[in-house]
């Protein structure tokens, strides 16, 4: 047998790419494969008992369908484990996929997941909890949790600068950045992000030279308030680099401690989590490894 032994699907059964599951099984049951192991679930939180169980069974390759909270629920689970994951973009929002080529469509997808490179990824790691994307805290949480998606489907990444538009009327918080366990900032700021990829929400390029698999976190401060200057800093980031922007600080790290000045919600890869007064964050370097077009 040449292919993997033991196959795991863990599929996310709401979500819809191609045929649908019974395609994926279809295609996968196409490959030279021993067992294949099968587990659906209703949401994305409960992909990471499934993935460990995956793994315990002894999965060569396991294949994710779902999008950006599947995956990273995932990825949280099998981070530092041997097995090879395989990303079947079949959510309303992927930007891992997107990061690293791989399409929306279901024959190339498992394709790919199959036959394609072995690529080693870094992970984030925020207050326990592995990402693959980004994490962040302030405005963007709002343009995450609040974008009208018919607007995005009309406008792109403009419908991002328009739905952020309607955030601007707070104040900022005050701040408190420690990178790698010097201060780099302090004062008010309207959003913390921290990057593992370049291409975050909405399709924008925040973070210009970034890799997945270079061993670092991205972080970027934004001190933007009030529409014209968030105008300014969001039109920047659709058309040219964001470290441009004045109201716009950016550097790498290993380890990143943020305190805030009062508990704020923050988000891991689009999905929102609790409120925290401090995110904890590290690298860590080749933590899963991913199938990406060759």
């Amino acid at each position: 047998m040449s292919g993997p032994k033991t196959v795991a699907v863990i599929a996310h059964r709401k979500k819809t790419l191609g045929g649908g599951l019974d395609e994926l099984r279809r295609r996968v049951t196409a490959e030279d494969v021993g067992t294949l192991l099968w587990y659906e679930v209703p949401k994305s939180r409960k992909a990471p008992k499934k993935a460990r169980e995956a793994a315990a069974k002894g999965a060569d390759l396991v294949l994710v369908w779902g999008g950006d909270g599947m995956v990273q629920r995932t990825l949280d689970a099998l981070a530092g484990r041997d097995v090879t994951i395989g990303i079947i973009p079949a959510g309303t929002a992927n930007l891992l996929a997107t990061n690293l080529g791989i399409p929306q469509d279901l024959p190339e997808a498992v394709r790919i997941a199959f036959h394609g490179r072995k690529r080693p990824l870094d992970l984030g790691k925020v207050n326990g909890e592995h990402f693959a994307v980004m994490a962040g805290a302030g405005f963007d949480g709002n343009l995450i949790k609040e974008a009208d998606r018919g607007l995005k489907d009309q406008l792109g990444r403009l419908a991002y600068v328009w739905t952020g538009l309607k955030h601007v009327d707070g104040s900022a918080p005050q701040v408190r950045v420690k990178i790698d366990g010097t201060t780099w900032f302090k004062g008010a700021a309207s959003c913390v992000l921290l990057g593992n990829v370049g291409t975050i929400t909405g399709g924008i390029h925040a973070f210009d030279d970034a890799e997945p698999d270079d061993g670092w976190l991205e972080v970027g401060v934004s001190t933007a308030q009030g529409a014209a200057e968030w105008a300014r800093t969001l039109g920047r980031m659709v058309v040219g680099r964001s470290d441009r922007s004045p109201f716009v600080r950016m550097t790498r790290a290993r380890e990143i401690d943020v305190k805030l000045a009062a508990p704020m919600e923050y988000e891991l890869d689009g999905g929102a989590r609790t409120t925290a007064k401090r995110l904890r964050a590290t690298v860590v370097p080749h933590a899963v490894t991913v199938r990406v077009p060759a």
